[in-house]
């Protein structure tokens, strides 16, 4: 009876608690705007795309770099300027469960307008 009752203990710890990863992998580029003929419009536009995955090890449905990027480009496409994205970084997160995973990618930049 107490091997039961440890096991419905562990079972319920194991089920309410879950896991969190996270990873950051910069994008680099040598694009250097030294001259101030450009002005920030927005900061910190994101776009995301998350999927899912069984026991966090088999994927049904890998989240999409390019999906998140265009969710991101739909929020700039409205301006209608001369703009380009900088300071483009692309995070990834796993949120673990005990039965399934939830993986994201978060792309976030900051736009800006040339002037000249």
């Amino acid at each position: 009876m107490k091997t039961i009752s440890f096991l419905v203990i562990i079972f319920t710890f194991l089920f309410i608690t879950g896991c969190m990863s996270v990873g950051d992998i910069p994008l680099r580029y040598d694009t250097s705007l030294t001259q101030k003929n450009f002005r920030v419009l927005q900061k910190n536009v994101r776009g995301e795309d998350s999927g899912f995955s069984l026991f966090c090890l088999i994927p049904f449905n890998s989240p999409s770099y390019a999906d998140a990027m265009g969710e991101l480009h739909n929020q700039v496409s409205m301006l209608n300027k001369s703009i380009a994205l900088v300071n483009v970084t692309r995070d990834e997160s796993l949120g673990c469960f005990i039965l399934f995973g939830i993986p994201k990618i978060t792309i976030s930049a900051e736009v800006i307008e040339f002037t000249e």
